[in-house]
């Protein structure tokens, strides 16, 4: 019996040491995943044959997938299941829908935005997020902002607010709040909290050197996925 009492002391002993000696970021080992059992569909805005907005040779479908991918990766780390709807190049319908053909571009962007929509509803997921990037004809305006529809899902309103302010502390680059939009498709008819991300204006020319930076997209990844997990967090207390 004293031999087992000791061999109990010494395997807690080594329990405790080891637990102490292990540095703060490999503590996480020990902790549940603090997205575990989250579903999240990452939308990167446009793709293929709409570019979305462009100066030069900046394209917005090429910084929307960057960024989106580098929130894919960090809410994984993060324990939660991620759905993007596309993850190349090209739009939507060319990864999910390839044998489908359409006579004009206008109607093929339809389609597409038809069928994220289809991928939300398909998936059901806590939370939708599409990604995008602004240009307009005056250069002066910059500054990340996060949209929210208010005939959309009741809570996309506290998503969107939970991720501007995320970045808006995390960039410490934008004064903007969130804002509701009526004209955005997605926010209004996926029946899940929705946010579209607006991550700045490529139109400016110093806000579109960050936006092709990709230490710059890890930063605003980070910032998008700290909002999200303060949403969910918040609503699962």
């Amino acid at each position: 019996m004293k031999r087992w009492l000791a061999l109990g002391v010494i395997m807690l002993m080594s329990i405790v040491v080891v637990a102490y000696e292990t540095n703060a970021s490999d503590r996480n080992f020990f902790l549940p995943d603090p997205l575990g059992g989250m579903k999240i569909v990452i939308d990167a805005g446009h793709g293929g044959e709409d570019g979305g907005a462009s100066k030069g040779e900046v394209i917005e479908k090429e910084i929307t997938l960057a960024i989106a991918q580098q929130v894919e990766k960090r809410l994984k780390n993060k324990g939660a299941t991620v759905v993007m709807t596309r993850t190349k190049n090209g739009d939507v319908i060319d990864e999910h829908a390839s044998s489908e053909s359409y006579s004009t571009l206008r109607e093929r962007k339809k389609q597409d935005i038809f069928l994220r929509k289809d991928i939300v509803e398909k998936e059901q997921p806590n939370v939708f997020i599409t990604i995008h990037a602004n240009a307009i004809p005056e250069t002066k305006w910059r500054g990340a902002q996060v949209f929210y529809h208010k005939g959309g899902h009741a809570d996309g309103e506290l998503l969107a607010k939970s991720i501007q302010q995320s970045i808006r502390t995390n960039l410490q680059n934008t004064d903007r709040e969130a804002l509701s939009i009526k004209q955005i498709y997605l926010l209004k008819k996926v029946e899940v909290p929705a946010a579209l991300v607006e991550t700045g204006f490529i139109s400016n020319d110093e806000e579109r050197a960050l936006l092709v930076n990709k230490k710059y997209q890890e930063k605003m990844a980070d910032a998008i996925v700290e909002g999200i997990e303060d949403y969910l967090l918040a609503k699962i207390e």
